[in-house]
């Protein structure tokens, strides 16, 4: 006889019955109060009345530990201004600290060594503050030499420098601009000498002509006039007609100069030549002669 067919014992009655009354108990508790309409309600699907249809809840997040919930309280750090400024005055009272006690343990040792070891300290400062103020002094000595010597050195450059464009502008070899007049000869009979023409240039010298320039050579102290009446040749340079002189120098002293009594304005004229004085404020004599080296004479300067 198989499972199935063996009739019920007296012990499974009881619980197959209990099993049925709670069943009808909870399908009385599910069913639906009378006058409501069956079905689900307006937008929801019916998932059939079985559990198996809902959303499953989320799942409850483990409480957090007393490590984690500090942890997020300090992380990610948040600081006010307040915080932000005595954390500041903390690191500077910290740092004040170690300065005060490395300066303490410094002086500590000194505090603890003995007299002789302090007063051999005390002797090395002050021959080493003697030997630093000897070398100062000898540095400031060597400074103001250096000085000295720049400074004189500087001025002889100077010196020469104008020295030399003096001596130029005597020579011939170098440009020279001032102020100064201007004289023109006009010779229209060619009576007018070469002699007459030199005393001119020698009448200017005398008044103080610092530079003089007729036509387009330039007078200096080897100049020399040739030729004849009408035919004048300074340096061996046949200049032509009218005769102009240029001179540089004090025009209050070189007009009057040529206007004396029995002077070169006279003498002039009375080959009847004319002349004509003009003074200027800027008289440029730019004729140069080549600069020679002398044949025999040297420097006797050392």
């Amino acid at each position: 006889m198989s499972d199935d067919a063996r009739p019920e014992g007296p012990e499974e009655k009881p619980g197959r019955e209990e099993r049925e009354r709670k069943a009808a108990a909870s399908g009385a508790a599910g069913a639906e109060p009378s006058g409501e309409p069956e079905g689900p309600p307006e937008g929801r699907e019916d998932t059939g009345g079985s559990p198996e249809g809902a959303a499953p809840e989320p799942a409850a997040e483990p409480p957090l530990t007393g490590r984690q919930r500090l942890v997020k309280g300090l992380w990610p750090p948040r600081f006010t201004r307040a915080q932000l400024t005595v954390a500041l005055l903390l690191c500077v009272l910290g740092l004040g600290l170690a300065i005060q006690v490395r300066s303490n343990s410094e002086s500590g040792v000194l505090r603890g060594a003995r007299q002789e070891d302090l007063v051999r300290i005390l002797d090395e400062l002050d021959n080493r503050t003697k030997r630093l103020e000897d070398e100062k002094r000898k540095l400031e000595g060597q400074r103001t030499e250096l000085e000295s010597s720049s400074n004189q050195a500087a001025e002889a450059r100077k010196q020469t420098a104008q020295k030399e464009q003096q001596l130029g502008i005597l020579a011939g070899t170098v440009a020279a601009q001032g102020p100064g007049i201007v004289l023109t000869v006009s010779d229209g009979k060619g009576a007018v000498e070469p002699d007459m023409l030199l005393d001119a240039v020698q009448e200017l010298r005398a008044a103080g002509a610092e530079a003089i320039q007729l036509n387009d050579v330039r007078v200096a102290a080897d100049t020399y006039f040739s030729g004849s009446a009408g035919k004048v040749e300074i340096d061996g340079k046949k200049v032509s007609q009218p005769y102009k002189f240029k001179a540089i120098g004090k025009p209050d002293d070189l007009k009057p100069a040529l206007n004396i009594p029995g002077g070169v304005v006279q003498t002039l004229q009375k080959e009847q030549a004319g002349v004509d004085i003009s003074r200027s404020e800027k008289i440029v004599v730019d004729a140069l002669r080549p600069a020679k080296r002398p044949d025999y004479a040297r420097s006797s300067s050392r």
